[in-house]
């Protein structure tokens, strides 16, 4: 049973997937097998001899060109928008630097590249980048500054050389939580006189883009997607509804059968609260506070966008072996200050598993330090992110090539017939298809035929 075939013959598409699966989960979810030498102690070059950048080991770009293949299959209406604006090059001339996930499915960065641009990326967590996929990106002339687990000082040091500011000067600006742009903000202010707009797609982004406005120091547009409905219903709703799951059976091989989950928060990426059944009161689920509940519950997630949420008090009443986890941007959900104390005991267990031990002998489970458990401890659906990448690309090509004038100093939302072009891109792979609407009925409903079919304010 065991045995193997003794000549390769030619793998079928599904065996490549699934084989691509196994070597993804290796890569996501498991501690490198390379020396302990920091990637920016390394001297690396392409097979150019290129050398602005910094990952792991530049000798896994040939697995991670695998990796980005086998996304790019699922990635519809960003392969669609290379192919028909890859000629016209609507963002020629145009320098994007970027702080995203950089795993296999970003496609994006490489599609900016097709269609013009210059791109210099870092990674916006510690935890989710694919070592390989940072080598590929870097062997393909793109200057990427990333690698799983950095520290928090490797972290600012990568947007930091990212950002480069004494050879290079940005135009526009592609962030996940709002780091990259914090940084400039405190910095390197005078890099913002040529920016011609930043594009956020976190809710963590734009809570802070919000503050920056309301004290008047946001000096350039700022485009919102993370609202852009398409992008919300897919990568807050749906792809959380999957992945969140998919973490946690990969880090704990827990049963999810007779478990009580208590989920703090109820926002946009409520696709977590429908994974457990846990729906607004409306939908007949109890709705209560962490503090009524947290001795009986086996599971707790945060997702919240907020701080402390999570707190030590909390932690002390748990039950033992309470499984503690964050579907935030950032690991400030929990407040993990309280529990580096003395008297509690760290124990890593696996790859970002920790068990917090407690002097008589009571354990939580707490995963990937508290950050984003999905990309730090699983994978995410490429169609889900070809959606989100799709939507940004856009956003950039509306900023760069928007006459003078058009945005102001403030924050918006994609236009909406972008938005819906971003979805109409994405049917054919559903087998889905549309009945156009006569002259007659657009006329009735005071619409365009063309769309778009919604308001600017329909969320």
């Amino acid at each position: 049973f065991n045995k193997r075939p003794t000549k390769a013959g030619p793998r079928s598409l599904s065996h490549s997937i699934s084989q691509s699966s196994t070597e993804s989960f290796t890569s996501v979810g498991s501690e490198s097998s390379e020396d302990d030498l920091s990637p920016q102690d390394k001297l690396q070059s392409t097979s150019k001899g290129l050398s602005d950048f910094c990952v792991k080991n530049i000798k896994q770009a040939a697995f991670g060109r695998k990796e980005i293949e086998i996304a790019q299959q699922e990635m519809p209406a960003l392969m669609i928008l290379r192919k028909r604006a890859g000629g016209e090059k609507p963002l020629a001339g145009a320098k994007v630097v970027g702080c995203t996930h950089i795993t296999a499915q970003t496609v994006l960065i490489e599609t900016l590249a097709a269609l013009g641009a210059q791109c210099r990326w870092a990674a916006c967590n510690i935890f989710s980048t694919q070592n390989a996929v940072a080598a590929a990106l870097a062997e393909a002339e793109i200057s990427v500054f990333a690698w799983k687990g950095e520290s928090e000082e490797d972290f600012w040091w990568c947007i930091d050389r990212c950002i480069d500011p004494d050879n290079w000067q940005p135009d526009l600006i592609l962030d996940d939580g709002g780091d990259l742009t914090h940084l400039m903000c405190k910095k390197y202010p005078h890099l913002f006189k040529n920016i011609r707009g930043i594009v956020e797609e976190s809710v963590t982004g734009i809570y802070r883009l919000y503050q920056l406005s309301k004290t008047g120091k946001l000096c350039v547009p700022a485009m919102n997607v993370n609202d852009s409905v398409t992008k919300q219903k897919f990568d807050n709703l749906y792809c959380c509804k999957e992945s969140i799951l998919d973490g946690l059976k990969r880090t704990t091989d827990v049963m999810f059968g007779g478990k009580q989950v208590v989920v703090c928060g109820y926002g946009e990426v409520s696709g977590t609260k429908e994974s457990f059944y846990q729906q607004k009161v409306m939908d007949g689920l109890r709705v209560t506070t962490l503090s009524k509940v947290v001795r009986q519950v086996d599971i707790i997630i945060s997702c919240t966008g907020n701080k402390n949420v999570i707190t030590r008090e909390h932690f002390n009443r748990m039950k033992n072996g309470c499984i503690v986890c964050n579907m935030g941007h950032s690991n400030t959900e929990i407040d993990l200050s309280s529990l580096r104390t003395a008297e509690l005991k760290w124990q890593r267990v696996r790859p970002h598993v920790d068990h917090v031990i407690w002097p008589e002998g009571k354990r939580v489970v707490l995963l990937a330090e508290g950050r984003l458990l999905n990309l730090c401890c699983s994978t995410v659906p490429s169609v889900v992110l070809s959606v989100s990448a799709t939507t940004q690309a856009l956003a950039l090509i509306e900023l760069y090539n928007a006459p003078q004038g058009r945005y102001q100093k403030d924050i918006y939302l994609l236009p909406k017939k972008m938005d819906e072009y971003v979805a109409s891109l994405h049917l054919p792979m559903f087998e889905a298809h549309l009945t156009e609407l006569t002259d007659d009925q657009a006329s009735y409903l005071g619409i365009s035929k063309h769309g778009p079919f919604k308001p600017n304010y329909y969320r």
